[in-house]
């Protein structure tokens, strides 16, 4: 079963041939990934080497852990499995929610892009107002009907 191989620490300024070159001596049996930045396409400053067996691994750690490249001390450690993409794989634990961040969720999700917020005109006999606004509502609906009746 092949192992992969974390080195970390690699300089921006990296070709995969670069970092193929140095595990040259290791043996024909690995395969070397550099992964890379989206819109540079530079060095992110690790990538991965895969080998095929656990001794070769171990081979390896010992022999290239802190090697200098390109003025850069590489690091090298067996790879954590990935936590998602594996079929079979354990889902990831929810994070769990403030009361705040759920607020903010529901409030969201209310007020959806494109949808008319309800207003009534006229009367009110399907329409219950928002409760935190209740107490204001009712003042700004006498101080209209107060109006209208000294401005008559």
């Amino acid at each position: 079963m092949p192992i992969r191989l974390y080195v970390g620490n690699l300089p921006k300024e990296l070709e995969r041939q670069e970092l193929e070159d140095v595990f040259a001596d290791a043996g024909d049996t690995l395969s070397t990934k550099i992964i890379t930045d989206r819109k540079t396409g530079k060095c992110r400053g690790f990538g991965f080497v895969t080998v095929q067996t656990d001794e070769q691994a171990d081979e390896i750690i010992e022999k290239y852990s802190g090697y200098v490249l390109k003025d850069s001390t590489i690091k090298i450690e067996k790879a954590l499995p990935r936590a998602k993409g594996k079929p079979g794989d354990a889902p990831a634990p929810e994070p769990v929610a403030s009361p705040i961040s759920n607020r903010k969720k529901a409030t969201k999700a209310r007020r959806t892009p494109g949808t008319p917020t309800t207003t009534s005109v006229g009367g009110s006999e399907g329409f219950q107002p928002d409760p935190r606004w209740a107490q204001d509502l009712e003042r700004l609906k006498d101080m209209l009907a107060s109006a209208q009746t000294t401005g008559s």
